[in-house]
């Protein structure tokens, strides 16, 4: 078995716990997601996906799964920096704009809509989970991943 594959396993179950965690935030602790949350989920779903397949591709193909990986836990950790301004500014908001109308009428949010459709505000202020806010801990998430693959897609051997 190729030594990048378990790690890949890991990190694209690492993304589904998550994604089932915010389900919870979302269903059992009343925490509606804004825009930038469904962003962020869109970009952790990307991440455990094309984890997934990179560990069974071939490994001459691997390394692009693995790039393409790193890219949307880049794109993750730019929304989650962004989602962190945007709480730090509270007069800007995200809320009923544009970017939630636009998100709420792609196929996946009319398919999917308990786990795509953006409901919530930005700026709403949640109580912290471990000390640190849902952004503040995607960032980090998307950090590790992003660390993660990166030393991956930089070995010798993949």
């Amino acid at each position: 078995m190729n030594a990048s594959r378990p790690l890949l396993i890991a990190i694209a179950l690492a993304c589904l716990a998550l994604l089932g965690f915010a389900l919870y935030l979302q269903y059992g602790r009343d925490m509606l997601p804004c825009p930038l949350c469904i962003i962020q989920r869109y970009a952790f779903a990307a991440v455990a996906l094309l984890c997934l397949l990179a560990a069974f591709l071939p490994v001459a193909a691997r390394r692009i799964g693995i790039g393409l990986a790193g890219l949307a836990a880049i794109s993750g950790a730019g929304v989650a920096l962004r989602h962190l301004w945007i709480k730090a500014h509270p007069n800007v908001s995200c809320g009923i704009d544009p970017l939630e109308t636009s998100l709420n009428t792609i196929p996946t949010a009319k398919l999917l809509p308990w786990l795509f459709q953006a409901d919530g505000l930005c700026t709403t202020e949640y109580e912290p989970i471990l000390g640190l806010s849902i952004p503040q801990w995607s960032l980090a998430w998307f950090s590790l991943f992003v660390v993660t693959l990166a030393w991956l897609l930089l070995r010798r051997r993949t």
